[in-house]
């Protein structure tokens, strides 16, 4: 089975920071639009972030933008979220998903249903 495996979710006080890494074997990110999607309790899977394989181009959603940031090293097969100032409503399983298209339209690429291969998801937790 080929599926991207994120890392580095944990328990954080409102304010700190964590770094969320998406890994896979098997699976090459190359070529591929790479994306963070996150879903709380009662709610659907949401658009955090993506970044494009071609130019490296990078989408946030309106509630991260300016806290998160999303990444690629492609030498080592690997995504990363470096999330900062972190609220309680950031609470989520986050999800790191691959797209096979290097490029998505702006309103496609916060499409989940467009993304080929999923995580099994990383539990990140904020507390007040």
């Amino acid at each position: 089975q080929v599926q991207p495996v994120e890392s580095g979710g944990g328990l954080v006080q409102a304010g700190g920071s964590l770094r969320l890494s998406c890994t896979a074997s098997g699976l090459t990110f190359s070529e591929k639009t790479m994306g963070w999607f996150r879903q709380a309790p009662g709610k659907q899977r949401d658009f955090v972030a993506a970044i494009t394989w071609t130019g490296g181009i990078t989408y946030y959603a309106d509630s991260v933008k300016g806290r998160f940031t999303i990444s690629r090293d492609d030498a080592k097969n690997t995504v990363y979220l470096q999330m900062n100032s972190l609220k309680p409503e950031d609470t989520a399983v986050y999800y790191c998903a691959a797209a096979a298209a290097p490029d998505m339209r702006i309103a496609l690429i916060k499409n989940r249903v467009l993304y080929d291969y999923w995580g099994q998801g990383t539990q990140v937790t904020v507390s007040s």
